[in-house]
């Protein structure tokens, strides 16, 4: 059975709400067509940042690399000046 593997990105506002309804989606489509799906979770978008002044930590490109696809919720924070967090990301 062929496995996906897919980083989430929950990010910012209703991203994580979404991204949490898209992946009871894909875990369906999974169930109905035969292949499973290896979820990693990401804490990236504008709380992390106004936690910890970095966007993506070091090493964050490369671990997104080794999935198949990434699941982008939303990235924007009313606190983060626009362009920052998108710049990054």
């Amino acid at each position: 059975m062929k496995t996906y593997k897919i980083a989430i990105i929950g990010g910012d506002g209703t991203g994580p709400e979404v991204t949490a309804e898209a992946v009871k989606v894909m875990d369906a489509a999974a169930a109905k067509f035969g292949f499973k799906v290896e979820k990693t979770d990401f804490d990236f978008g504008g709380e992390r940042y106004k936690r910890t002044g970095e966007i993506l930590p070091d090493g964050a490109v490369e671990d997104l690399k080794q999935h198949d696809a990434i699941l982008l919720g939303a990235i924007g924070h009313p606190d983060v000046k626009p362009g920052i967090l998108e710049k990054g990301l």
